[in-house]
């Protein structure tokens, strides 16, 4: 049965783009809860609570994806060696101090805005509004949270933003 009014087969380079979202999400996923875990010094409150509100969003995207790649007649890939493969994100070091977690978490941000726009692109070729909308709200969301990291790099002086470092 063809519920969706797309065949699978025609949705093999969604689920391929899908399947690379959950393999870097994955591995942000637990890049912030390194970070969650390690957080020290004067940032501590604020990033803590932060990195944990960040990987509580992302492993409701991560499960998101995974069931859009299924509700597509494609199977969402499930083993680390798989995500590690195929993550455009790579796992971070343990012990990064505050300004080197949130430029990290930021990087990871823009590589996944990145992929989601490729997804869209992709998604909206194939008429695969359900994947677009997903997509879509995901994409809103984090790009709030990399403008909220990049916030947190800067500060205000004499009027103007600039940088901590």
């Amino acid at each position: 049965m063809n519920y969706l009014g797309i065949k699978a087969s025609e949705l093999n380079s969604v689920a391929k783009e899908l399947n690379k979202l959950l393999a870097s999400y994955n591995i942000y996923y637990q890049n912030l809860r390194s970070f969650h875990w390690h957080i020290h010094g004067n940032s501590f409150f604020d990033l803590h609570h932060l990195f944990e509100q960040y990987y509580n969003q992302a492993k409701s995207n991560i499960d998101e994806i995974a069931e859009r790649i299924l509700t597509i007649g494609h199977k969402p890939d499930g083993s680390l060696k798989t995500y590690l493969q195929n993550s455009s994100i790579d796992e971070a070091e343990d012990l990064l101090q505050d300004a080197e977690m949130v430029n990290c978490i930021l990087q990871n941000q823009t590589i996944l805005i990145s992929s989601m726009r490729d997804i869209i692109k992709t998604a909206s070729s194939k008429e695969d509004e359900g994947t677009i909308d997903l997509i879509g709200g995901m994409l809103s969301k984090i790009e709030k949270e990399a403008w909220l990291l990049f916030s947190w790099q800067k500060k205000v002086q004499s009027g103007f933003l600039q940088n901590l470092n």
